[in-house]
């Protein structure tokens, strides 16, 4: 293809754990693309044969007869660290090996393998070279996986134009199109193959603005399938006491069998998992009902209202305010999923109007026409407003998280925030930079950390040194420092993935931060109280050693005020004083010094 072949728009691609999916704005609309298969979804999965490299349906299709050399679930990996206890527990159902590197799993090749089948497939299509695309993540993608996926799509020969979230994309599949200008609270409910998302957004005419967002980065369909693989495999062993537990073959063509019947259930009550000759020449049939596979996965079910609950919560809109409620992700077909949500909102009929295999990737199309200037009266107005999923922030003096760009903040952002010095002629300033939602940085998530020097020497407190959290479009992270006497500045672009959020524990830390909320306010309560003490005596024992001062005051006064500065350095010694003896060291003091001076005018 010639130079003039190269397409000017871009295209939009859902990157899904088990199904990608694309799309191109062509015609004043979005045209969801289908694959040489004519499948309008193409599996994420890459195999390897001794002669070629196959991608999409071709690898998922022989996927049972060379199970070791067939690679799916690569968001499941991406951004991760090796160490992982997701990786290790998801490395259990695996036949394929993940290989460490550098301490991260090598799979960002994988995931761009599968990015350059979907932008062959608009190739195909367009006639043309394509070269960008917005590629979309789940809301709660943090930023090494974020990061990971862009460098996905550099792998696979794309400028991705923006990194977006998949349900704020879903909104816009669902919300393009309606007429109404008034404003309208939307609840998105991602459940797709891996991954969860809940986001609740605000929409008035064009503008999507996300109000909470909450979820989990790993749950979905597999997860069913796991436990339903599980459920067949201990009936084959107590039946025929055999175990396929150490058979890749076996386990590939009974998790296909698990995964159909997965499907079926959500349109009859009963079926049969039936696979000839599973292992040793042993053929395996069973019976699974509706409700045995709803109660296999209750607890797994049961958890995607936690999030709805969160957001709720979090972006202050009761239930009864939410104007709709709208299904995305394969797994939403699961009739107990639709169910368990309806109940939550008081039995109310849930939005099925928009495809929710395709939705993800008709709102990526969509914004990938506006970043490229394909516009027209249907999105000239458009306009995304999403937010940072985690507070992020520095470690202050006692292991203080200081908070700069609360969870939940609009992006892309910019916020400062001032800090000091903590010692008497202080040049240098270490910054550590973390994200979670707890008061004590050990509990949060180190991300990096930078240093600030050249501070010019000045007493402890004076110096101001401007902290700003930058968070772009794609959710990436930069953090600078400057000192506002000597203009000298620092900063850290956060791109490492190795010690960056590994899986859940995005939920956790904010599930802990409402557990040990009150923990954490006695803690801040007593590091005030402690901060404040300490600056206190450290301006009273300056006042009384000054030489005019000293001379003034009368020797027992002064005598009271160093018993009763004494008495408040014992306080601050002890491990577990309460914000109330720390108050009332200082008062001491307070009163103390109150009676020194009028002494001593």
């Amino acid at each position: 293809m010639s130079a003039e072949d190269v397409y000017e728009g871009a295209i939009g691609i859902d990157l899904g754990t088990t199904y990608s999916c694309v799309g191109v704005w062509a015609n004043d609309r979005v045209e969801i693309i289908a694959n040489d298969q004519g499948n309008r979804t193409t599996p994420s999965y890459v195999a390897f044969t001794e002669g070629e490299r196959l991608i999409g349906d071709a690898a998922k299709n022989q996927s049972a007869m060379n199970p070791k050399n067939t690679v799916f679930d690569a968001k499941r990996l991406i951004g991760r660290r090796f160490d992982d206890a997701e990786v290790k527990k998801d490395m259990k159902h695996w036949p394929f090996t993940v290989v460490d590197k550098d301490g991260s799993p090598f799979v960002e090749e994988i995931s761009a393998m599968v990015l350059t089948k979907m932008k062959e497939i608009s190739e195909a299509k367009l006639g043309k070279t394509v070269k960008k695309a917005v590629v979309t993540v789940p809301a709660y993608f943090n930023d090494s996986q974020r990061l990971a996926t862009k460098d996905a799509g550099t792998i696979a020969g794309l400028e991705v134009l923006r990194i977006i979230n998949e349900p704020t994309a879903a909104a816009i599949a669902y919300g393009l199109d309606e007429k109404t200008k008034e404003e309208r609270n939307v609840l998105i409910f991602d459940l797709g193959g891996g991954t969860f998302d809940v986001s609740l957004l605000s929409i008035t005419g064009k503008v999507f603005a996300v109000k909470a967002t909450a979820g989990d980065t790993h749950l979905g369909g597999e997860d069913f399938d796991n436990t339903l693989l599980e459920h067949f495999k201990a009936e084959f062993k107590r039946k025929t006491k055999l175990d396929i537990s150490d058979d890749a073959r076996a386990l590939r063509r009974l998790r296909s069998a698990c995964e159909r019947a997965k499907r079926t259930l959500s349109s009859v009550t009963q079926t049969t998992v039936e696979v000839d000759s599973l292992f040793s020449g042993t053929d395996f049939s069973a019976n699974i009902t509706r409700a045995r596979f709803e109660e296999i996965n209750a607890a797994a079910f049961k958890s995607t209202i936690d999030p709805v609950d969160k957001v709720l919560k979090d972006s202050k809109i009761p239930a009864a305010k939410v104007d709709d409620i709208v299904l995305v992700g394969g797994s939403t077909r699961i009739p107990k999923i639709q169910s368990l949500v309806s109940e939550y909102f008081g039995g109310r009929q849930l939005n099925k109007s928009i495809n929710p295999d395709e939705a993800v990737a008709y709102g990526a199309a969509v914004q990938a026409a506006v970043l490229t200037g394909q516009t027209s009266d249907k999105t000239a107005d458009l306009l995304l407003l999403d937010v940072a999923p985690l507070s992020l922030g520095v470690a202050m003096q006692g292991d203080i998280f200081g908070v700069v760009l609360p969870r939940n903040t609009p992006i892309p952002s910019n916020k400062s925030r001032v800090f000091t010095t903590v010692e008497d002629n202080q040049t240098t300033v270490m910054f550590p930079v973390y994200e979670g939602e707890r008061t004590q940085c050990k509990d949060n998530r180190l991300l990096g950390e930078f240093e600030l020097s050249g501070i010019p020497p000045m007493p402890r407190g004076q110096a101001e040194l401007v902290c700003t959290f930058e968070v772009d479009a794609n959710g990436l992270l930069k953090v600078s420092a400057q000192d506002r006497a000597s203009g000298r500045k620092a900063h850290i672009t956060i791109q490492n993935s190795v010690g960056r959020l590994s899986s859940d524990e995005i939920s956790a830390m904010i599930k802990d931060a409402e557990q040990f909320k009150n923990a954490d306010r006695d803690f801040s309560a007593r590091h005030e109280a402690k901060s404040d003490l300490e600056a206190y005596l450290h301006t009273c024992e300056q006042s009384i050693s000054s030489p005019e001062l000293a001379a003034k005051i009368k020797r027992g006064a002064r005598a009271a005020v160093e018993s009763e500065i004494a008495k408040a350095l014992e306080v601050l010694e002890q491990e577990d004083a309460t914000a109330d003896q720390l108050k009332k060291a200082q008062l001491g003091v307070k009163r103390a010094m109150q009676k020194a001076m009028a002494s001593a005018r």
